[in-house]
């Protein structure tokens, strides 16, 4: 089993503890930082836990710390044998829409970080309420700039963004918003993504699943995703946990 996207960093020292306890038999857990201190123990927790690995980036909500510094903060991170990725990069008009131009800047420079060090880029992608300007945004960047290797994390269903990654080749990651009851939308698009391009997340402690919705998220509770992901697919569980697992490890190049 593969967890491609949680925030460890945000566990409280025996929550992180009982987490990565229940995951110990995981394949790998790819814990995703999103800005200067959170990276720093994303790495921290990978650097002591032999099934966890990092991603390092600048969340589109902290944008506005894009520095000179930063961008040598994280062109260094960037380095260190543990980080599979950069990111969660992208585009979030829903919290921050006045910052439209720094998280362009910063999901340029991020882009061009995960080229020069032979990272899959990971995309996180939010619009304003009522809207879908920031995913239709994307959409317009990725056919811009056509990055060789990108997962779209928590993918909500987008049929223009699921079009342009599916053009690109592009990996689509599906978390515990699958299994909520209202979202046939995002379950029609998982039926429509190629195989090899499936994976699977928590963004724990984020978007628990059914039936756990309104509690805490913790990696993992990511079978639950993966359960329904395979009933989508007319798989079995065990098939489609040995696929998504192939698939991380293909994007990810876990050791």
């Amino acid at each position: 089993m593969t967890d491609t996207h949680c925030h460890l960093d945000y566990l409280e020292a025996g929550e992180l503890e009982a987490a990565l306890h229940a995951a110990r038999d995981f394949r790998a857990l790819l814990t995703i930082g999103t800005d200067p201190v959170k990276n720093r123990k994303a790495l921290e927790i990978a650097a002591k836990t032999p099934n966890v690995w990092a991603a390092v980036g600048l969340h589109p909500t902290e944008a506005e710390q894009l520095s000179s510094h930063l961008e040598a903060d994280l062109s260094e991170l960037a380095r260190h044998p543990k980080v599979r990725a950069i990111g969660e990069s992208g585009l979030d008009f829903y919290w921050k829409p006045e910052t439209r131009s720094a998280q362009y800047r910063a999901l340029d420079f991020q882009a061009q970080l995960a080229q020069s060090r032979g990272l899959p880029l990971i995309f996180h992608v939010r619009s304003a309420k009522g809207s879908d300007d920031a995913e239709r945004e994307l959409a317009e960047w990725l056919r811009l700039h056509r990055p060789p290797r990108f997962v779209l994390h928590a993918f909500g269903g987008h049929k223009q963004l699921l079009q342009v990654g599916l053009e690109l080749g592009g990996y689509f990651s599906f978390a515990g918003s699958l299994t909520y009851k209202k979202n046939d939308t995002l379950r029609d698009a998982a039926r429509q993504v190629p195989l090899d391009r499936l994976l699977v997340e928590t963004d724990s402690p984020f978007l628990p699943p059914e039936p756990h919705r309104g509690k805490r998220n913790h990696p993992a509770l990511v079978r639950h995703t993966l359960e329904q992901l395979a009933a989508l697919r007319e798989m079995e569980s065990r098939a489609m946990e040995h696929l998504t697992d192939e698939n991380a490890q293909r994007l990810f190049a876990f050791a």
